[in-house]
């Protein structure tokens, strides 16, 4: 045989060689991605906007495309066979969601599934996957945001009309009062002695106090877990609604919450909507967890730009931190990268602030439970760098202490936890009322 027709042979050899081993490492590839199991199914959905969740044991392409006439958005899944995991997902969307009527779920080609949202309005969808981090594995992520969203300031002020509204008139009834005892030469009151623990409102409270709460966590999130099932974002919900409860019910107060049901906000996202109800204070509420069970009482953080003042607090605070990571944030927006630069703005006087109401709080909460630390620590905590409203973290107890964690899910503990920290937030208002607004509300 010659030289040349042995190189051709070699040579057609090796291309077949080649082709086979192709066609086996496509198999495989196809073995793996038609093996993917999808661990679980979950929507999350909320006024600001609606999260489905499908979580796998290996990473899983998808492409998406909306139509009109009716809304709806298209997804597909490749490298998946229909399961009743899957399945599953068509039952999980409820009739309050005010974005999804529903999930069609079916077998496109093989291989590839495909999801149908129809919508009730039209939508500004964001997906994007996410690596695995804490109990998690890899997540495909489909947050569905109203091309419209609602406006958290213009929403508060229509609730809080009537309220406003008595303020107003309160505060004219002072004035005649203060004009007749003026030109009766009568003696006037001085305002220290306006009735503070009653639903009156004082006579220096010229407009609403707006107090943003809140609560940690939520969603995909759930926040620190104790011995027995307690999910910090559930308890810090539910106290967080009680001292809506009590703010409401001052005369001179209206508040607002940065999420009022189970789905997860973005630690900027929280700092962004008290910012946009021109909130005059921030109130973070958390359950703290240790990695032992016997660290016990509560706390009060307020954002420090030296460091933390413990180890302890630096170790909360990098925790707390980590709450986007497991909740899930698309890092790819360009919304992300202007909220960090906002982020980095705060300022020696609102820390100040922090620190007087912090202290409030403390002392009110320590008349009654025990205190981790006896003063208001100082950690990089990201959710309180508003640059202009003082803000606080409020860890109730420790939910991996099981003593903590059974009171913590106690109505009379939420209870009195709400009320110490308003006690708190009254205490520093009547020492430090507020200035007039910014703008026009």
């Amino acid at each position: 045989m010659s030289k040349q027709k042995t190189n051709l042979s070699r040579r057609s050899y090796l291309q077949s060689s080649a082709k086979l081993l192709g066609f086996v490492l496509l198999l495989g590839e196809m073995d793996i991605a038609w093996g993917a199991k999808i661990l679980g199914v979950r929507v999350w959905p909320s006024e600001d906007y609606t999260r489905i969740t499908l979580e796998s044991d290996t990473p899983l392409p998808i492409t998406q495309q909306i139509l009109t006439n009716p809304d709806r958005l298209v997804v597909d899944v490749q490298g998946l066979e229909l399961n009743p995991t899957l399945k599953d997902l068509v039952a999980k969307v409820k009739p309050n969601d005010p974005y999804v009527s529903q999930i069609r779920v079916g077998q496109f080609q093989p291989g590839i599934v495909r999801l149908v949202f129809d919508l009730k309005e039209p939508i500004k969808p964001q997906l994007f996957t996410l690596e695995p981090v804490g109990e998690y594995k890899y997540r495909m992520v489909f947050d569905l945001y109203p091309t419209t969203p609602p406006d958290p300031l213009m929403e508060l002020v229509k609730s809080s009309a009537r309220k406003e509204s008595a303020l107003a008139k309160s505060n004219e009834e002072i004035d005649l009062i203060a004009q007749f005892a003026a030109k009766k030469d009568i003696p006037k009151a001085p305002v220290a002695q306006a009735i503070p623990e009653t639903k009156e409102a004082p006579a220096k409270y010229k407009r609403l106090i707006t107090i943003a709460i809140d609560p940690g966590h939520g969603g995909e999130d759930p926040g620190a877990i104790g011995s027995m099932g307690s999910k910090e974002k559930n308890v810090v919900l539910s106290i967080a609604k009680r001292l809506r409860d009590k703010i409401e019910g001052e005369a001179y107060m209206r508040p607002f919450l940065t999420r009022d049901g189970d789905y997860f906000v973005p630690l900027n996202t929280r700092v962004q909507k008290a910012r946009r109800v021109e909130a005059d204070l921030f109130v973070s509420i958390h359950a703290d967890a240790f990695i032992q069970p016997h660290a016990k009482g509560a706390s009060v953080f307020a954002l420090s730009q030296l460091g933390a003042s413990s180890s302890m607090a630096r170790w909360m605070a990098n925790k707390e931190n980590a709450s986007d990571l497991i909740g899930g944030i698309n890092i790819k927006t360009k919304d992300q990268q202007v909220a960090n630069l906002l982020l980095d703005m705060s300022t020696t006087a609102q820390i100040k602030d922090s620190l007087q109401v912090g202290n409030s709080i403390l002392k009110q909460i320590g008349g009654f439970a025990p205190l981790h630390k006896g003063k208001v620590e100082q950690a990089s905590f990201a959710v309180l760098k508003a640059p202009d409203i003082p803000s606080i973290l409020v860890e109730t107890a420790f939910i991996s202490n099981p003593q903590e964690e059974a009171r913590l899910n106690d109505d009379g503990y939420q209870d009195r936890i709400a009320e110490a920290i308003l006690k708190g937030i009254k205490e520093y208002f009547s020492k430090n009322p507020p200035v007039a607004r910014r703008t026009n509300s």
